[in-house]
């Protein structure tokens, strides 16, 4: 996908983390919580693009934490994950504010559809992205240049679609490390900069990322 930042809430260790390598190769940001305590701490820290949430959770449903984090304006996509089926648990999941119900077991492959479709708003697009001669598609994680595809780590496909999608906007370091990076990122390092040094590496000349000192980064074609 590129350039979104994933909170995703699940108690059992070995589907959460399944989940997260899935979703990391697919060039998502993933903060994990295996709670709605640490659900919470995480979202009092860092913004959100999409969050995946397991219903029934060790210190209470997820759908009540979600209507409290309606009820305070945040507006994140949410898909709810849970093992029942029932109709009456699905539409209260979706009045507490959810946007999807996956019901448990599920295949990887309806996972990462839904959230394609989740992202389809306005706010974090799936569309195809295009700068100069540099095509991408976040829904493939493929970019081209000149019809040539460019190599790129996850990391560095979340880097260049998140750019893109601002392009002609500086986009400051803390940016990039809340929707590129996950709860790892150590804010006070230089991975940032060495990130865009190897991206803009594989893009080659004439270059389509600037630093703007002091600032950040912005994408744009110059003269």
């Amino acid at each position: 996908m590129g350039g979104v930042r994933v909170l995703l809430v699940e108690d059992d260790l070995d589907l959460r983390s399944s989940v997260a390598a899935v979703l990391r190769r697919q060039a998502y940001a993933v903060d994990e919580a295996g709670s709605i305590a640490e659900a919470d701490e995480r979202l009092a820290v860092h913004s959100y693009d999409i969050a995946i949430l397991d219903r029934a959770l060790p210190d209470g449903d997820a759908a009540d934490l979600l209507r409290e984090a309606r009820a305070a304006g945040w507006t994140a996509p949410v898909l709810f994950l849970s093992a029942r089926a029932d109709i009456h648990d699905r539409v209260r999941g979706l009045d507490a504010g959810g946007d999807d119900y996956l019901v448990k077991p599920f295949a990887m492959e309806e996972l990462l559809a839904r959230l394609r479709s989740l992202t389809r708003r306005p706010q974090v697009t799936t569309e195809r992205l295009s700068l100069a001669d540099v095509e991408i598609d976040p829904a493939r994680v493929e970019a081209t240049r000149a019809g040539r595809p460019i190599l790129l780590t996850p990391k560095e496909f979340g880097l260049l679609a998140y750019l893109v999608r601002h392009t002609g906007r500086v986009v400051s370091r803390t940016e990039l490390l809340e929707h590129c990076w996950d709860e790892y990122a150590d804010p006070s390092s230089n991975v940032v900069d060495v990130r865009i040094r190897l991206l803009r590496s594989k893009l080659g000349n004439p270059a389509l990322i600037h630093t703007v000192r002091g600032a950040g980064f912005i994408a744009e074609r110059r003269a």
